[in-house]
């Protein structure tokens, strides 16, 4: 028997924002320990889902009072470490994430998540693909 099975095509996905958290358009956006979404950071324990599509504000929110956008599935220029860039011979291995807005080459002695794959590198910053 069919069945109508509602689907997603993953390239926009809803994420509950953490508790007095905001989040801006074009920034990195993780999932904290609880599974909250939060800004990227050198921070070990979260794992980077994509780019955040618009602004939240769920500063004075609790868990999931908030939803973000997050766009994954494409690449998007980010800047590039200045203390850890990563360089032309990073193209096709993973980069990490420094700040919500930065990427660095290592990850720091495990410091950093992985923010995605490096498919470019150019003056203006290296083109990460999130999937």
């Amino acid at each position: 028997m069919d069945r109508n099975t509602p689907y997603r095509d993953g390239e926009l996905n809803p994420v509950p924002v953490a508790a007095a958290t905001e989040i801006f358009g074009g920034h990195m956006v993780a999932v904290n320990a609880s599974g909250y979404a939060v800004p990227a950071s050198a921070t070990a324990s979260q794992i980077t889902l994509g780019v955040s599509d618009g602004w939240v504000d769920n500063s004075k929110g609790s868990d999931g009072d908030a939803t973000v956008l997050v766009r994954c599935g494409k690449a998007f220029l980010m800047a590039n470490s200045t203390s850890d860039p990563v360089t032309q011979s990073q193209v096709g291995k993973l980069c990490y994430v420094e700040d919500s807005v930065t990427v660095a080459k290592t990850d720091n002695s495990s410091a950093r998540p992985v923010a995605g794959k490096v498919i470019g590198i150019g003056d203006d910053g290296v083109w990460v693909h999130f999937s």
